[in-house]
Order: structure tokens, then C-alpha cells, then sequence
């Protein structure tokens, strides 16, 4: 209702401005086109340059040579007639021939008010007579009877100005009144668009001027929530599916590491049958591991994975994290660094403290899975205003300009229906980005400063208001 409430508003505004602009815009074209008949508009002053022009000499009256060319020229005649006798003492070679020599008082009072045969005629004062000067038929339009009221011209202005605020009314009102079933039919559309753009279904009566467009956004809305509906059945099926094999996995896994430990203990056994031994118990972690985050991969990219948010101090929880697993993997090939400053104790997120434990530790695994021969790991907890980083990095191998591009753009198998051949990258570190994207965070994987591989995770972090709550 608002979006159409502003496209009424805008169409108002735009009739003002066109209400606005139209007598401008009629004044410039009026202006423009009279402005150039001006030079012809001095009938009355032509008139003035003869009487005051005209001289008498010995020979008679004589008009200077400049004034009797312009005169030749627009085919104006002219004469001069005397007060006392009213007899024409000067005029022009081309006077017309039924002008009587004689101007008597009403002839005089004619010519002076109108036209003679149709030709408009314009006279001034000369010393001792009359002069009357007369142009060629359609020259000019006069005014014969230019005699008004006073109290209209009095009031013509305010009135103009009334009527004029009247017919703009006017005009508005038939114009909303012509496309109110317009705007009837725009309203409906517009909030079946917006319940589209939010994944809602839309459905908009077939009716005003509109109905083709309505129709038309009715089955888009099927077609989109026939699309929705399939999509989450097969979402729902893949779930399902993921959780069922790693259900089915587990069992026989378990089994497989329990004798598999059982047989480790046997004094009997020879150091090369403990060593297979040794072999199938930590392939059979990693399988475990694995089924662990294909499922926790697959609840977090549905939604599915309970958070259990609590205001946690993000530094205790890493150190922790860092702690946990230099004690549970002490080979001397893989030495962590923890480079925090020692004065950011406390960085308080609002997160569930598994997850965000789960995704520090994916990292420091990544590190050692990718570097087998060894490396030095170092992790950083760091803050900036209202965010907070935890960096992971190593100075092994590293990773190519290509696969880092790979690692940034391309989907992972768990998010594409398509295209998966080829994609080898594991679980870690989508886990890591699923992690980060719950808790309103992201995930940048770059180049170490030592040389490796870095990964940092940001998060929006809390002021430090509730130090008694913090969970370490």
C-alpha cells in the first residue's frame, strides 16, 4: 500500500509540474514568436516620425529623404492635413486615388479610430494640422472599440488567478477519478511482487486493467512454490539420506576400531602386525571423524543444528581449543604458537561455545593434514572495535593461486547438484564456514604472513558489560 500511495504522490507531483512548467514554457514560445513581428508593431510612433519630420519649405512641406525611404519601402502613404481648412496640403505619391483632398471632422475622426477601405490607418499631431500615415490591407488588426469596464480590469487578475487554481483542480480531479482503477490494480500487483520477493506465495484477483499482468504473477507464484516445495523435499531427502549412512556406518565402525583396539593389546602380536594395527585404528578415527562432520555439515547447511548461544569469551575458548590439542597430539612436527596479546583477555561473542571450539579446531587439523613432512602453527585472537578475529596460520606448503580461487568461488559438493567431479576439498573447512555464517560471521582463506596457509574467522563481538556471565 505505501509503494502505491508513492506512485499516487508521484503522479500528483508530476501533473503539478506539468501545470507548473506548461505557462512558462507557453510565455517563452509566446515571446519567441511575437518578439520578432516587434519591428513591425510602430504604426503609432511611424506615424509620430513623420509629423515631426515633416518641414515646411518655399516649395511646400518635405519630408527628410531617411523617413520618405522607409515609407517607400513597407508601401505605407501618408498626408498632412491643416487644421483651419481641413485641406490636405502633403502627402505621398502612392495616396490611394478615392482619398478626397479634404479631411473634414469625421472623416478625420474615421480614419483616426479605424481603417480606411480596409487599410489600417494611424494618425499624430503635426504643428498646424493632422498627419495620417496608412498601411497595406492586413498589415495590421486594429482595435475599434477599446473601451472596458473598469471593475473587470480591475478584478480580471484575481480572477484569472481563480480560474485558473479551479481548472488545475479540475484537471487533477478527472485525472485521479480516470486512473483510480489504475491505481486499484497497481496495489494488489505490487504486494503480490513484494510477497514473491520474499518467498511468500502471491495471488492477485484477475480483475481492473491489470488483470493480464495479475494472471501472469499468479503463475509465476505456482511455478515458484511448486519449485520451493520440490526443492525442499529434495533437500529433506538428502538429509535424511546423509544422517541415515552415517547411522548405518557406525555401527560396523565401531566394531571394526573396538577389536582393532582389542587386538592391539595382544603381547603376541609382531611389530608389524601392531603397526597394521595401529594403521587400521587411526583410518578408522578418520572414517568416524568424517561420518561426524558429513553430519554436521548437512544439519548446518539445513538449518537442522541446534546453537546453544551463550556470551562467551572467544579468547578462553581457542586457548582451550589450542591447549586440548597439543595435549591429545604431542608429535613435535606440529608446535602451535599462541601469539594473542596478553592484554585482550576478554572478547565476548554470542555463540555456542561447541561449534566455535569444533571450528578452531577443524583448523589446526587442516594444517597438519595438508602438511605432512611438519610445520609451525600459529593462532591469534584479535579485536577490532565491534569484531573479532581468530587467525589460524602455518608456514608449510601453502596453497596456489588457483586453488585458493577454487577455495573461494567454487561451491563444495555438499552445496552443488552439478559439476561435483573434480571437487576434492574436504569437510573442514566448510564446517568452519558454516560455523562462522550461523553466527553472523565469515570466513577468509588466504596466504600466511609465515609463508602457508591462513584462515581467519570474524565475528561480530559484545561490549564488555556482563563479565560475571562469561563462559570459559
Amino acid at each position: 500500500m505505501k509503494n502505491v500511495l508513492k506512485l499516487a504522490r508521484r503522479l500528483i507531483l508530476t501533473l503539478l509540474c506539468v501545470f507548473g512548467l506548461l505557462p512558462i514554457l507557453n510565455l517563452v514560445v509566446l515571446f519567441s514568436v511575437t518578439y520578432g513581428f516587434q519591428s513591425n508593431g510602430r504604426p503609432y510612433s511611424t506615424a509620430e516620425e513623420v509629423a515631426a519630420g515633416l518641414t515646411k519649405t518655399a516649395d511646400g512641406y518635405r519630408l527628410p529623404e531617411e523617413i520618405e525611404n522607409r515609407l517607400k519601402e513597407e508601401h505605407v502613404w501618408a498626408f498632412f492635413a491643416e487644421d483651419a481648412t481641413g485641406k490636405v496640403l502633403w502627402h505621398t505619391d502612392n495616396l490611394p486615388e478615392e482619398m478626397p483632398l479634404t479631411c473634414t471632422p469625421s472623416m478625420a475622426a474615421e480614419l483616426t479610430r479605424g481603417y480606411f477601405q480596409d487599410s489600417p490607418t494611424f494618425p499624430a499631431a503635426a504643428d498646424g494640422g493632422l498627419v495620417i500615415i496608412g498601411y497595406q490591407k492586413q498589415t495590421f488588426w486594429k482595435h475599434l472599440y477599446p473601451a472596458w469596464d473598469y471593475n473587470m480590469v480591475k478584478y480580471a487578475v484575481p480572477f484569472a488567478v481563480i480560474m485558473i487554481a479551479v481548472n488545475i483542480g479540475i484537471v487533477i480531479f478527472i485525472y485521479l477519478f480516470t486512473d483510480m482503477k489504475l491505481l486499484k490494480s497497481v496495489g494488489p500487483i505490487v504486494e503480490g511482487v513484494e510477497n514473491l520477493a520474499k518467498g511468500r506465495s502471491a495471488y492477485i484477483p484477475k480483475k481492473g486493467l491489470l488483470s493480464d499482468i495479475a494472471g501472469s504473477l499468479n503463475q509465476a507464484s505456482e511455478i515458484l512454490q511448486s519449485r520451493n516445495r520440490e526443492l525442499r523435499k529434495k533437500e529433506t531427502a538428502r538429509a535424511n539420506w546423509i544422517a541415515g549412512v552415517s547411522h548405518d556406518i557406525r555401527t560396523p565402525l565401531f566394531m571394526i576400531m573396538g577389536y582393532a583396539g582389542h587386538l592391539l593389546g595382544d603381547a603376541n602380536l609382531t611389530d608389524r602386525q601392531k603397526k597394521e594395527l595401529d594403521v587400521i585404528c587411526r583410518q578408522s578415527q578418520r572414517m568416524k571423524n568424517l561420518v561426524n562432520d558429513l553430519n554436521l555439515a548437512s544439519k548446518l547447511e539445513y538449518n537442522m543444528q541446534p546453537t546453544d548461544l551463550e556470551e562467551i569469551n572467544i579468547v578462553a575458548v581457542v586457548r582451550q581449543t589450542v591447549v586440548d590439542f597439543i595435549n591429545t597430539n604431542p608429535e613435535e612436527k606440529y608446535p602451535i604458537q599462541w601469539l594473542t596479546e596478553d592484554s585482550l583477555g576478554i572478547c565476548l561473542v554470542e555463540a555456542d561455545k561447541g561449534l566455535i571450539g569444533r571450528a578452531a579446531g577443524n583448523l589446526l587439523q587442516n594444517s597438519i593434514n595438508h602438511n605432512p613432512e611438519g610445520c609451525s602453527i600459529y593462532v591469534t585472537v584479535e579485536k577490532d572495535k565491534d569484531r573479532c578475529r581468530i587467525r589460524v596460520e602455518d608456514d608449510g606448503q601453502g596453497i596456489t593461486e588457483e586453488q585458493l580461487e577454487k577455495l573461494n568461488h567454487e561451491p563444495h559438493y555438499m552445496m552443488c547438484d552439478e559439476n561435483v567431479t573434480g571437487q576434492r576439498h574436504g569437510l573442514g573447512l566448510l564446517i568452519v564456514r558454516q560455523i562462522a555464517q550461523v553466527h553472523g560471521g565469515t570466513m577468509q582463506i588466504g596466504h600466511s604472513r609465515y609463508g602457508g596457509f591462513e584462515v581467519i574467522i570474524d565475528l561480530p563481538c559484545r561490549t564488555e558489560t556482563s563479565e560475571q556471565r562469561v563462559s570459559y
